[in-house]
């Protein structure tokens, strides 16, 4: 029988709380924000299992589970909880998962009993990774210019609150619970969106290749998968796209036909999954799953309007 797969980190799902339209849950005045730990470009933030810790994981919003690595599991003694087939960059396989008896996040109540794929630790880029299994339902503030974050509980408004000064809001739809954002172009074509903070890397697909001018010759990049799976990408810098009104240019990205394309059907029509390579270029950075928006805060010196403009090439050369 063939068993459906879930996806995992650089690719993954993302489940939206249900469409209820109730009083908004603000987030409370005083959750505090959470120091995040950069490796490799991933953030990381503590997390107690079963009352132990606090052990790093990374905030990955391109994942379906909530993942731990199996040099954790084995410390901590966790049982084992079967197998389930994965999808990640490299394709296909089958991992083990264990039992996590409860999960808790300083600014997150206590979660229950999560089944976790195990990983190992190397290819994690942490001890493990908390996906939208755990996430779900709350709002991330990432707040790059003190390197902080925040996680409190959401739920769906009646009406989008208005943006802040500096503030662009794009809303995102849900594929197979994922969030997509479709208010983005290249030249007048379309092209559709991934939100995905737990990539190092911006990743497009042939379509989206096709599409952009280069700014320069492509290299091979080698990009590898939770599993530890390699894939070889064309890496360069392209040309201007378009994400609700905010251009970049010089925006570098992998170009590779990876497994989570097809997956969401992404394939044959232009697309990117949008990593912290780019996002590091905005000052701060909501993501709503319970909204279906994220929220994004301009560089200094950049007004909204028609023509925001980021240079990613500048902002990568000023390590921002």
């Amino acid at each position: 029988m063939d068993v459906p797969a879930i996806m995992l980190p650089l690719l993954g799902l993302l489940p939206l709380a249900a469409d209820v339209a109730q009083a908004p849950v603000p987030v409370p005045a005083d959750t505090p924000p959470v120091a995040l730990t950069v490796i490799d470009d991933r953030m990381t933030v503590p997390v107690q299992i079963a009352g132990a810790g606090p052990f790093r994981f990374v905030i990955d919003t391109g994942s379906e589970r909530t993942v731990i690595s199996r040099q954790l599991a084995g410390t901590l003694g966790l049982a084992s909880a079967g197998a389930v087939n994965v999808v990640t960059m490299s394709g296909r396989t089958r991992v083990g998962t264990v039992v996590i008896p409860s999960l808790r996040l300083s600014s997150v109540p206590g979660i229950g009993r999560i089944d976790a794929p195990a990983l190992d630790a190397q290819d994690l880029g942490g001890m493990g990774l908390l996906g939208i299994d755990t996430l779900q339902d709350h709002k991330i503030v990432i707040d790059l210019d003190a390197k902080t974050m925040a996680v409190a509980p959401s739920m769906k408004l009646k009406r989008t609150p208005a943006a802040a000064p500096g503030e662009i809001v794009v809303r995102a739809r849900s594929t197979m619970g994922q969030l997509i954002v479709t208010d983005a172009d290249v030249d007048g074509t379309k092209v559709r969106v991934v939100l995905d903070t737990g990539s190092a890397v911006t990743i497009g697909n042939s379509a989206l290749k096709r599409l952009m001018q280069r700014t320069g010759r492509f290299q091979p990049l080698t990009v590898y998968s939770a599993t530890g799976g390699a894939v070889t990408a064309d890496y360069g810098r392209a040309g201007r796209i378009r994400l609700a009104s905010v251009q970049f240019t010089d925006m570098p990205i992998a170009f590779a036909d990876v497994a989570p394309f097809a997956h969401f059907g992404l394939d044959r029509r232009p697309a990117l999954m949008l990593g912290m390579d780019a996002l590091k270029s905005f000052r701060r950075v909501d993501i709503d799953f319970a909204n279906r928006e994220a929220r994004f805060l301009l560089p200094r010196g950049i007004a909204t309007g028609a023509a925001c403009r980021i240079d990613c090439g500048r902002a990568s050369r000023l390590g921002s």
